[in-house]
């Protein structure tokens, strides 16, 4: 049982029905990876963990400019994301525009976005 309990130390944040994260899954849960799902809508992001991504990865990283939901903010609410603070502020209030998949482990190691070829080597490394 300690092996089951040790598999459980990744986490992925996303929402549910965005394609990536259902590849990612898929991937997942195809190589019997053990992880727990946080969906961004469903379960929220508070601001201490949001922070932390940030801190790690770098907010220009986390903001999604190629989704929908980027697209369709006014232009000038566009211009005005020019720093972390600007850009936590929308994160917060729209999670949906947070990239995605986030893969996170145990010991505070992160992935962004999906890829076989990267997972297989995140999850190699980290586990």
């Amino acid at each position: 049982m300690a092996d089951s309990n040790q598999k459980k130390t990744l986490k992925m944040y996303g929402i549910k029905n965005c394609d990536t994260i259902k590849k990612a899954r898929r991937y997942l849960e195809s190589h019997e990876v053990d992880y727990q799902f946080h969906d961004y809508r469903a379960d929220g992001i508070d601001a201490a963990l949001l922070q932390r991504f940030i801190d790690k990865l770098g907010y220009s990283a986390l903001l999604n400019t190629r989704g929908t939901t980027w697209r369709k903010l006014p232009e000038a609410q566009r211009d005005s994301i020019d720093n972390a603070d600007a850009a936590r502020e929308l994160m917060l209030e729209q999670p949906a525009i947070i990239k995605r998949p986030l893969l996170c482990n145990a010991s505070g190691s992160m992935l962004l976005g999906f890829s076989e070829a990267t997972y297989q080597q995140f999850i190699q490394e980290k586990s």
